[in-house]
């Protein structure tokens, strides 16, 4: 029996791209309030006279709010669509930093740059991410990669300009000049945002169901999703590569001074600044780097490559930490093997369970970055004080690198190839069962 099934004519290549550079331009615009914090830490606790860690709850606030809501955010912009949502995102981010900057008291702070700031940023994340993965079913990987990347580069315009800014005209003038700049550059390319003509998307190759690259003729509502192993697979193993990586990463500081290497020159320049130099670039790039190779081997081979990757320059990190060079370079590597998680795995959970609901089921997975903001930071702060040996939460960090490749390759990928072989199955009798004798 054959199926003739029509062929949905091809999107416009440039409307879908011309949509891929709003979103970069949106999550440029909103990437400053994270990455950009540290510069407005000391000006704050001035200000304020209060401690360092209380003023550091804001970011705390911005994070958590930005990650934990994200299924309510997502769900909004499937319900009331990109353009609405995305708009009040970018608002609410600008007006948070122009509130922050009249505010008073440390409450204030925690609730304008905290609480509007980690709202508005995670409205804008969750939506630019669920949107890319329905105008790019064929190019998943890159397309999720690249908007991940404004993110991650969006805060190198802003630095500089903020930091002059500071010293010049001061911290609420900083704020308030930059809080209505980011608001109305992420408006203005919200309002150009939609989403696509289901009949305009284009089919994913015959060829490419064999690396799970599949276009779901089901949609998975979040309801069913989370019934589903897969789905808790997924959100286990992005857990697990966000701790480990924030494990290492949030302690640069103190292990570069353990080891003797914070301050070393490395090409005429301090050896911590320049890794972190280096390492926001490798964070950036390889995002849509790995999402396009993910797009032509399948995301579970390239999730193994990846995280492995990461699991052996951490390991080489840790052998080579006392040379200043070798601390650099290798800092970047890790970064390289660690930042492609925000583009493997939305796209991943969009090929398994479909384009309707993508937004807000990918903002359920996104809590799992959530989870790692929480708990990396802490947990390596205190196997190092409890064992006096940063052996110890490297060793962890590497073993759960390690497992999640292992994982990627040995287990994911059945589970999802059994998953689609009972949905493909389940759809063919529905159609027979529907079938006239």
């Amino acid at each position: 029996m054959t199926h003739a099934a029509a062929i949905p004519p091809p999107v416009a290549s440039s409307t879908r791209w011309f949509q891929l550079g709003l979103g970069m331009i949106a999550m440029m615009a909103i990437s400053s309030p994270q990455y950009v914090w540290a510069l407005f830490t000391g000006p704050l606790t001035e200000q304020f006279g209060v401690p360092l860690a209380e003023i550091q709850i804001t970011f705390s606030l911005l994070i958590i709010l930005q990650t934990f809501l994200s299924p309510a955010q997502g769900y909004l912009v499937d319900r009331f669509g990109p353009k609405l949502l995305l708009s009040a995102g970018a608002a609410l981010t600008g007006l948070s930093w122009v509130l922050a900057a009249q505010v008073t008291t440390v409450m204030g702070l925690y609730l304008t740059y905290g609480l509007l700031g980690g709202i508005g940023t995670g409205i804008i994340y969750v939506g630019v991410v669920g949107m890319m993965v329905q105008w790019f079913p064929d190019k998943r990987g890159l397309a999720t990669g690249l908007v991940a990347a404004g993110y991650g580069f969006g805060a190198i315009l802003t630095t500089l300009p903020i930091s002059t800014s500071l010293k010049a005209s001061g911290l609420s003038s900083t704020l308030m000049i930059f809080g209505v700049i980011i608001g109305a550059v992420g408006i203005l390319a919200a309002l150009g945002t939609r989403r696509p003509d289901p009949s305009q998307v284009p089919a994913v190759a015959p060829s490419a169901e064999e690396h799970g690259l599949v276009q779901e003729t089901h949609s998975f509502a979040p309801r069913e999703m989370l019934r589903t192993p897969v789905f808790w697979l997924l959100f286990v193993m992005m857990t697990m590569m966000s701790t480990s990586g924030l494990m290492v990463i949030s302690q640069m500081g103190a292990f570069a001074k353990d080891f003797g290497v914070k301050e070393a020159m490395v090409f005429g320049f301090a050896a911590l600044p320049l890794a972190l130099t280096l390492d926001r670039i490798t964070n950036g790039v390889t995002r849509p780097f790995f999402g396009w190779v993910s797009d032509r081997i399948g995301r579970e081979n390239t999730m193994a490559i990846a995280f492995g990757l990461e699991g052996v320059a951490m390991t080489l990190w840790l052998m080579y930490a006392h040379n200043p060079l070798a601390f650099v370079l290798l800092s970047g590597v890790v970064f390289f093997g660690w930042g492609e998680i925000f583009s493997l795995f939305p796209s991943t959970l969009t090929d398994t369970f479909g384009t309707k609901h993508a937004t807000t089921n990918y903002g359920f997975l996104y809590m799992a970055q959530g989870v790692g903001a929480v708990f990396g930071g802490p947990i390596a702060a205190a196997l190092h004080q409890a064992t006096e040996s940063w052996h110890v939460v490297f060793g962890v960090a590497i073993t759960a690198d390690i497992t999640t490749a292992i994982l990627a390759f040995f287990v994911l990928k059945r589970m999802r190839a059994a998953h689609r072989e009972r949905h493909a199955t389940g759809l063919g009798l529905a159609a027979a069962t529907r079938s006239p004798v």
